[in-house]
Order: structure tokens, then sequence, then C-alpha cells
């Protein structure tokens, strides 16, 4: 009986997180360059039940012996393995806007190891120097006319240094070099990862590296930026909504059975034990 608590309570948790995850996606839907979190449930290791009987032994001093009987497997619950963000192109909208970027994938090297495609990012710094990467372009420029993301993080070129222009009448090849002036100032650091796990999500569209600093796409994927473009969030408001009502019924579904056995339990505690 105790089981089935615990099983029905580890298929309400793993509901709520799915939710909550689908709630973010749905409430990034129009955040430029987000990635949409997808998630992978698996149950707990399942156990063997067997059932103990005594048996006789047909001699004349009538023994008996103790005899396992296999009755099968029975699950021990549900949780959420792992979320990942799918790195999968999302729509490119014009703007009109000079400082606006987009990165376009071409032909994207698939991880031997993981079979998954590795995936591109800008490369951008924050104010303590730390590396992070992101795939949103809405950038800016800022009182010193440094490249900017909207969070004040600092766009870098090829060589990770700070991006600095005199106003926004320049202009951005498909290579990503930066021209102002008819005089080349930089080119835009595109950071390649071989594999999304290599990655994690910190916010704010950013994202950190779990093996140091990524190395340049150059010779290990093509791509295309384009400026006054924005790539859109990849997340598919309609599928989201449609998982996020399973969820809502697969949690429903368990709180039932969770009421079912506190109903049972209350009447083994008050009815059955009762004595008349």
């Amino acid at each position: 009986m105790l089981r089935g608590f615990y099983t029905a309570a580890a298929g309400m948790l793993a509901q709520e997180r799915r939710v909550e995850m689908l709630t973010n996606n749905i409430a990034n839907a129009n955040t430029p360059g987000y990635k949409a979190d997808e998630a992978t449930l698996r149950a707990f290791p399942e156990m063997l039940l067997s059932r103990l009987e005594e048996e006789t032994i047909p001699v004349q001093a009538r023994r008996s012996m103790t005899k396992k009987i296999p009755i099968g497997p029975i699950a021990t619950g549900v949780y959420m393995q792992e979320m990942m963000p799918d790195f999968s192109q999302g729509d490119v909208k014009e703007t009109g806007q000079s400082t606006d970027v987009a990165l376009v994938n071409g032909t994207i090297p698939t991880d031997a190891a993981t079979g998954k495609q590795g995936t591109l990012f800008f490369v951008v710094q924050n104010g303590n120097g730390e590396v992070r990467y992101t795939r949103n372009g809405n950038f800016t420029l800022d009182a010193q006319g440094y490249l900017t993301t909207n969070d004040g993080f600092y766009v870098l070129d090829e060589n990770n240094s700070r991006i600095q222009l005199t106003g926004t009448n320049f202009t951005i090849a498909p290579d990503g070099t930066i021209t102002e002036n008819n005089r080349r100032i930089a080119r835009l650091n595109v950071a390649f990862a071989a594999s999304p796990s290599v990655v994690a999500k910190e916010g704010n569209g950013l994202f950190r590296s779990e093996n140091g600093l990524l190395p340049s796409a150059i010779g290990n994927a093509t791509y295309e930026v384009k400026q006054r473009f924005l790539e859109r969030s990849n997340v598919d408001v309609a599928r989201s909504m449609t998982d996020m009502m399973s969820a809502y019924r697969a949690f429903e579904a368990n709180q039932k059975i969770l009421q079912a056995y506190d109903r049972s339990m209350d009447k083994a505690a008050n009815e059955i034990g009762r004595l008349k």
C-alpha cells in the first residue's frame, strides 16, 4: 500500500516539473534565439516480487520448507531524467535594425558519440570577463559604442576582443565581417559546440560551456550571418500547449490514485480494525 503512495507521488512530481518546463517554453515563445527545452521521463528500476510459501515434504517426520514463488516485476515510479535544449534552427524575420543579427545554420556536423548535430553561437562576455554563448542576435550599442546584448554583455570578435563602433551605420557580411566607413573593423566570433551536452543554459538566453572555451566554427561548420534579421524562438506553441494539457491530465490521474490509496488506508485504520 505504501509503495503505491510513493509511485503515485513520483508521477505527480515528474509531471509538475514537466509543466514548469513547458510553461517556460511558452513564456519565451517570442524571445529571439530562444531554444525550447525538452524533457525525458524515465522509470525507476523495477523490483521483482516473490511470494514465500511453505511446502510440506512427504516424509515420515512431515518436514516443511520455504518456497519462493515469483510474482513478477513492479515499477517503483518515474522521474524526469534530464532536460535538454532543442537547438534546431528558428524562423528568421526581418527587423530593419542594423544592430540585429541572425545566425543561420549551414552544414552542421553530427557528433559520432551522441548522434546529435552540433550547434553554433555568438560569443559574448560579461562585466567580469567571463565568456558566455547566445543565439539571441538582438544587439545594441552602449554609450561607449561597444556592440552589446540587451543585458549589457559585450559581443566578441574572432580574437575574443570587444567590438567598438562609432555609430549604427555599419554593415555585416555573411561571414560576420563588420565594415564601417569602408574600413574593416572586426569579424564576429561564431563558436561551435560539437554536441548539445557540452553547454548548459544559464538564463536570459545565455549558455555556458562545461569544457572550457568552445572552438571557432571556422572549419567545423558552415553558417551565414544576416544583418537586420533576427532568429525567432523555435518553440512550437501549439505542440507545447498540447503537451502541457497531457501533463496536467497525467498529474490528475496520479492525484486520483493517491486519493484512492488514502481512502483505503483510512478505511483500514478506522473501520476494519474497529472492535464491536
